[in-house]
């Protein structure tokens, strides 16, 4: 089927109509301001789009801080990179592995801590605009955080910069406060297939 002028005619009318409606819609749109961010869900890629947000905030000229909470001794290709570039970001893994390998909850406890130290070190940071925190819903699902305690942190946060919490099972309360919040659903995945972790895909 071929257009014909006046379809053509019509279709630039609608996009001239659509256009002014978007700018109406954006101009009432004034407020400006670190938000808390919330990436969770069954599915892949969480911490991927949080690692492309601190791709484009740096840019931007944005100074950049990177934790994890859980991934451990694992050897990854964000991980790699950043150590790699270090002038890029801050990059520091302070978890010890999965529950499952540490099997010492004892041990859990005191890293989860001194991670989210170290956290509201750089959050409270001036001269960091970009937070992620990376893994921080797992460690607040066992447990090992108190969750009252990080949410009343967030809440009272600074406003000049961004944060970005990401891990399965984000608790309600988190939920609540944050102002953006992206569920990442399973659809179909390559390990369901007997397919083992593909090296700059999976990590």
């Amino acid at each position: 089927m071929t257009d014909s002028p006046e379809d053509f005619a019509r279709h630039n009318a609608k996009m001239k109509r659509m256009q002014a409606a978007r700018e109406k819609m954006q101009a009432r749109r004034t407020l400006e301001r670190g938000l808390l961010i919330v990436h969770t869900g069954n599915g892949k890629g969480k911490s991927s789009s949080a690692f492309g947000m601190a791709i484009r905030s740096i840019g931007w000229g944005m100074k950049v801080a990177i934790l994890q909470y859980v991934k451990g001794k694992w050897e990854t290709g964000e991980r790699n990179f950043f150590e790699a570039h270090p002038d890029l970001a801050t990059f520091e893994v302070m978890g010890e592995g999965f529950t499952w390998d540490t099997q010492d909850r004892e041990q859990d406890i005191a890293a989860a801590r001194a991670a989210w130290e170290r956290s509201k070190a750089m959050i409270l940071d001036p001269d960091i605009d970009f937070v992620i925190l990376d893994e921080l819903n797992i460690v607040l699902r066992d447990g090992t955080l108190p969750v009252n305690e990080i949410v009343a942190f967030l809440k009272d946060r600074p406003l000049t910069k961004h944060i970005c919490v990401t891990g399965r099972h984000a608790k309600p309360e988190l939920l609540e406060i944050a102002d953006l919040v992206t569920e990442f659903g399973e659809v179909k995945h390559p390990y369901n297939a007997g397919f083992k972790a593909q090296k700059g895909v999976e990590y």
